[in-house]
């Protein structure tokens, strides 16, 4: 099992930038998939972006394609989330996720471990 803590999270305005990042305890932090997900106040919690073990692929929601990164360090075990041009429909609390199978970053949930999350604000 891996641990996750969230930080980089705050309010910005619309069109600013904010990073997110994800640090996971343990040793293993590079056999996991890793994954960003939110939830806005009175939705559901939804997949925002996804990168496998090695970096080599990332997914994205439709709704941020373009405007955000997912990245890994492995040697810092740490993942990130580069948010650009952002709008005040990305208002939500931003999850951290791991698991080892691949078919959970594929199929954008269902992730086995989660982190306690950040709070993002975007100001109109």
């Amino acid at each position: 099992q891996v641990q996750l803590v969230e930080s980089g999270g705050g309010l910005v305005q619309a069109g600013g930038s904010l990073t997110l990042s994800c640090a996971a305890s343990g040793r293993s932090f590079s056999s996991y998939h890793m994954g960003w997900f939110r939830q806005a106040p009175g939705k559901e919690r939804e997949f925002v972006a996804g990168i496998t073990w090695s970096g080599s692929n990332t997914y994205y929601s439709d709704s941020v394609k373009g405007r955000f990164t997912i990245s890994r360090d492995n040697a810092k075990n740490t993942v990130y989330l580069q948010m650009n041009s952002l709008k005040p429909e990305d208002t939500a609390v931003y999850y951290c996720a791991a698991d080892r199978r691949l078919d959970r970053v594929v199929a954008r949930k269902d992730f086995a471990n989660w982190g306690q999350g950040t709070q993002v604000t975007v100001s109109s």
